[in-house]
């Protein structure tokens, strides 16, 4: 007897059909590399200017956190003005001690420009307050410690002041009271342009403590002068009319008028 043949093959492709498979793979994978390599530059940098903007935005609020926060400390017991020294680039100031790690107190803060590969950041660092020489010069050589970057290239940070006076200056050093008030204004280095973000803070202590007491004669003048300074502006009233004059007045009935002579 002879032995039937199994009509029935193994399936599978040709080798012509996996070459077409192989070739219209290649040709998908090439379109999407094409597509991602023209989406992910442009993703890339919208993410990266979502991210330096929210980090503006975080150190912008650290900054005014700080500085409205300042207190009026004075260096040691003989010198009486406080420990503040503002420049245009940068502040030193005194303020309560915060942070996850701080010790219950008062530390020194310091807002200064230090150089990096990127160009100039704005870094704070803090110290532990003690009591100093009234020499400016101990406090700018002090040991700063924790320095962390707040404001990044192409941003930087310019510092203005306010006194009772209301009027801005660049600088504050060497007064007997903190600013009433303290601008911070943020420019694009590279465009020039003055970003909508700055704004301004009002420094809440800008006395020492001992003016809290009302029989303080020493802060009779300093509490007139911010008194002054931030007493509402009331608009010019009119002048009242002139009161009438008594030789103007009109006469009584039954009354004789007054006369410089004698009756004869």
């Amino acid at each position: 007897m002879t032995r039937l043949r199994s009509s029935s093959g193994d399936a599978g492709f040709t080798l012509l059909e996996t070459l077409l498979a192989t070739a219209l793979f290649l040709i998908v994978i090439a379109a999407l590399a094409t597509v991602t390599g023209q989406w992910l530059p442009s993703w890339n940098h919208g993410f990266a200017r979502v991210q330096r903007t929210e980090h503006l935005a975080l150190g912008l609020e650290r900054i005014m956190a700080d500085v409205a926060a300042a207190q009026f400390i004075s260096p040691n017991a003989v010198v009486k003005r406080p420990v503040f020294d503002g420049t245009e680039l940068g502040v030193i100031m005194v303020r309560s001690a915060i942070g996850p790690n701080a010790r219950p107190g008062l530390e020194y803060v310091r807002f200064a420009e230090i150089a990096s590969e990127r160009g100039p950041v704005l870094v704070r660092a803090s110290a532990p307050f003690v009591p100093v020489e009234p020499d400016a010069s101990v406090i700018l050589g002090m040991k700063f410690s924790e320095p962390v970057v707040l404001v990044r290239p192409p941003f930087r940070v310019r510092f203005a002041y306010s006194g009772p006076d209301r009027l801005w200056q660049p600088t504050w050093q060497a007064f007997d009271q903190l600013p009433s008030a303290i601008r911070v204004t943020v420019r694009n280095a590279v465009s020039g342009e003055v970003l909508t973000v700055s704004s301004a803070v009002k420094v809440h202590v800008t006395a020492p403590a001992l003016c809290a007491n009302a029989q303080a004669q020493n802060c009779k003048d300093l509490n007139a002068q911010i008194g002054g300074a931030n007493a509402p502006n009331t608009p010019n009233t009119p002048n009242a009319p002139n009161a009438p004059n008594a030789s103007n007045a009109p006469s009584m009935p039954g009354a004789s008028p007054r006369s410089s002579t004698t009756q004869q």
